[in-house]
């Protein structure tokens, strides 16, 4: 049964309560010892009808969190739970009178328009993050780690959840779900062997579960969450006395088999087989309860979808891809620091790696070490050496310091980072994230080293907040094992906001204004004290209504200087009478003013269909000529879930510059992309992806000012060269059939095609370029 646990802290609190000066709700965490079951069994199949079931603690009095919170949960939830020996147990009755439960048969990590369950377990009970165990309805699984949100600097909704959740790592549970006339139940066993954990005989685990309703937009809590504190892994509840949790031996063996064929373009061309090596193995064991020890010889890194093409707003900025490797993904949120000065994308071809990842007392371990192949195959091996090292030791409350060490080494090239970090939270509302970090990049001779530093603070009250974040990078920072989207630039933005909150049954649920200024610098000008290269100042709102849509809108004022590094190897034709009298160094115009407007909204599911729209227009920069344009984007997402089987999901890019002054286009891509997948099984789907990147751009001219044609030098040659009308439309399709019945056991079998065409969306006159098929075949074979 539920009970508060008395501390010296709970004596204080019900001081400041008797005063009037403190939430009831927030005077001391909610406390539950569930039962120690020895010998209950179970089957997961949603039923719930074992007599186990009538001995399980019952959890219930769910309150809302967002859009609203400090009011009970519409809909009803009880959660019943105990444990085992060797195991814990959910059971889930989610009653729902008030409108139609969401459920499809979803791939793993892919429930989240869906109703589903989110079960919240902080297995150090030290509030700094927890895993995520989700289902949907009919028991689809997502999983992950589960962390407060960190000030950004970035402008969000009130209406915004006060964390996030990592789905890139998997943990192996059973699940199982059902529809019922009152809504759904679920049915869930979490194996310890799955978990990492404390290694007392007694010991207590942070505990909540969230519950996403799609109908209403709500979403609600078993312990009472408040949007007006800074941390919310801080308001969860706490199973307490668990006894004698045996995990057993952690041993997890996982071949791999691989093999393909690859051909270029040419109608007479053949399939020639991959040369690479088709064997691979990683082994992953438990040295203690929360110590992973995982190694891999020649994996599989290969992946079985293209990445979706992304829009490039600035292109002084990188653009980030995720992981999606599974031997990087066991264990990758302990390798997370402020500023991903660990990017393991940077390992491309790896011939082995080992990684020890888990938490030693207070103190987070992750350790990487890999052999990168910088030439194709195995037998041309040329490698580079990556190494990685990230410890975080907590202290008191939720605080913490920590530090990254990464190495990599390419022949007589070498490149080292070392940083310091810390996180600090206080008064329920404050909280801070620092990052301060050195680079050392050498070679035969020459040794160049340069900072960087990031700071984000912000207040996080119900009713009003505020954000200031900070950032800087040397021009020769260098993070090779990591990823910087921009070096050679300081920024500071502040982002003040208030929000008001409906009554209950009100369309208008909440509404949020706010502000952000930003000033963005290069490097030297800050560190010189000169005023800003590039001033913005935004007015966003942001807003939640009834029914489960959302939205927002931003003005924009910015000012941009002239970024001279983008265009060094940019010249002008000099033309008198149209004829071509010189050629002289391009110098753009020192400023541009810019004005426009951004736009979303996203709605709920309606009947089989939900959407999200993204809309961007005004005037900007347009930095093919250093020029004003009038600027068109959008991102605009389709869903479409006609059964619980099919999903259909339509997503297009659209970047369109037109010039100014005689309104022709400069720049325009267009990329639809759709992606389809019917689910055979819970675990057996079939996929098809189809993407167009069609891509132009004009013949350039010194627009800002003379309109005369722009030259681009060849440094190679010396010589000049006009730049011309351009214009690439690429075709992917891939194809895939995946049987995925629990992580790390898969088979895949699927073929890619890559194709182009001279004239946008004509779909005639196709060029093959490359197309392949590929297989995997992977089982974890659990020993112990």
């Amino acid at each position: 049964m539920s009970r508060f646990r008395p501390t010296a802290e709970t004596a204080f609190a019900l001081i400041f309560f008797s005063a009037g000066l403190l939430d009831p709700l927030t005077a001391w965490s909610q406390d539950v010892r569930i039962p120690r079951v020895e010998t209950g069994s179970i089957t997961v199949d949603g039923v719930l009808d074992e007599p186990v079931w009538s001995q399980a603690a019952v959890l219930s009095g769910f309150q809302d969190y967002v859009p609203i919170d400090n009011r009970p949960a519409e809909d009803s939830t009880h959660v019943l739970v105990w444990y085992s020996p060797t195991a814990i147990h959910f059971g889930i009755r989610a009653f729902e009178p008030h409108g139609q439960v969401r459920a499809t048969l979803a791939d793993r990590d892919k429930i989240s328009g869906d109703d589903f369950i989110q079960i919240v377990l902080d297995t150090y009970n030290d509030r700094r993050q927890a895993i995520s165990i989700g289902v949907n309805p009919l028991g689809q699984q997502a999983d992950g780690i589960l962390r407060d949100s960190e000030n950004s600097g970035s402008f969000r909704s009130q209406s915004s959840t006060g964390f996030t959740t990592d789905t890139s790592p998997d943990f192996r549970f059973e699940s199982k779900g059902r529809l019922t006339p009152e809504g759904y139940v679920v049915e869930i066993s979490v194996p310890f062997k799955s978990l990492r954990y404390q290694p007392g005989f007694e010991q207590d685990w942070g505990f909540n579960v969230i519950r996403r309703i799609q109908h209403s937009g709500y979403t609600s809590t078993w312990t009472a969450v408040r949007q007006g504190n800074a941390s919310f892994m801080a308001q969860n509840g706490v199973l307490v006395g668990l006894t004698d949790l045996r995990r057993g031996l952690v041993l997890d063996v996982n071949p791999e088999l691989t093999g393909g064929a690859d051909r270029g373009p040419g109608a007479g061309t053949k399939f020639d087989a991959n040369a690479r090596d088709p064997l691979g193995v990683n082994v992953r064991w438990g040295v203690t309860n929360n110590l992973t020890l995982n190694g891999t010889v020649n994996p599989d890194f290969s992946q079985v979808e293209a990445d979706a093409a992304q829009i490039q707003f600035d292109p002084r900025e990188a653009v980030f891809i995720s992981e999606r490797r599974p031997f990087f993904l066991d264990g990758i949120e302990q390798f997370q620091s402020p500023t991903n000065l660990i990017y393991t994308r940077r390992i491309a071809n790896p011939v082995s790696a080992v990684k020890l990842t888990g938490k030693q007392g207070n103190l987070n371990v992750a350790l990487l070490s890999a052999v990168d192949n910088s030439a194709r195959y195995l037998s041309d091996l040329d490698a580079r050496y990556f190494n990685a090292v990230r410890l975080k030791r907590d202290l008191s409350g939720q605080n913490s310091v920590g530090m990254v060490y990464t190495d990599k080494i390419d022949g007589d090239h070498w490149n080292r980072v070392a940083a310091l970090d810390g996180r600090l939270v206080w008064s329920k509302i404050w909280s801070m994230t620092w990052q301060g970090a050195m680079s050392f990049t050498g070679g035969v001779g020459e040794t160049v080293s340069a900072p960087m530093w990031r700071m984000a603070m912000g207040a996080n009250g119900r009713t009003y907040g505020a954000t200031f974040t900070t950032t800087g990078y040397h021009g020769e920072f260098n993070a090779e094992s990591g990823f910087i989207q921009r070096v050679d630039v300081a920024q500071a933005t502040f982002v003040p906001r208030r929000t008001w909150f409906g009554d209950e049954g009100d369309m208008l649920e909440s509404f949020t204004f706010g502000l952000t200024f930003d000033g963005r610098w290069d490097y030297d000008r800050f560190t010189a004290g000169t005023g800003p290269n590039d001033r913005k100042l935004h007015f966003n709102t942001g807003y939640s209504l009834k029914g489960g849509w959302s939205g927002g809108t931003s003005i924009f004022y910015e000012s941009f200087k002239y970024p001279y590094q983008l265009y060094t190897d940019y010249f002008v034709e000099r033309h008198e009478n149209g004829v071509p009298v010189d050629t002289v160094a391009y110098s753009g115009t020192d400023r541009l003013q810019n004005l426009g407007f951004w736009t979303t909204l996203n709605t709920p599911r309606l009947n089989a269909f939900s959407a999200n729209l993204f809309l961007v227009g005004g005037r900007d920069d347009n930095f093919f000529e250093w020029a004003p344009a009038d600027i068109y984007f959008a991102t605009i997402t389709l869903n479409y879930n006609p059964t619980d089987q099919l999903r259909a999901q339509l997503l297009y890019n659209h970047q369109h510059y037109v010039r100014a002054d005689d309104k022709s286009t400069v720049g325009l891509r267009r990329v639809p992309r759709l992606r389809v997948e019917y689910q055979i099984t819970p675990s057996f789907f079939v996929r098809l992806v189809g993407e167009y990147d069609s891509n132009f751009r004009d013949e350039l001219r010194d627009n800002s000012r003379t309109d005369d044609p722009i030259l681009i030098l060849d440094r190679e040659t010396g010589t000049y060269h006009r730049t011309q009308e351009r214009e690439r439309n690429v075709i992917h399709v891939d194809w895939l059939l995946s049987y995925r019945p629990s992580p790390g056991t898969v088979f895949f079998l699927g073929y890619g095609n890559t194709m182009s065409e001279p004239e946008a969306f004509q779909l005639r006159n196709t060029r093959r370029l490359n197309d392949g098929l590929f297989m995997k075949l992977s089982y974890v074979f659990r020993v112990g």
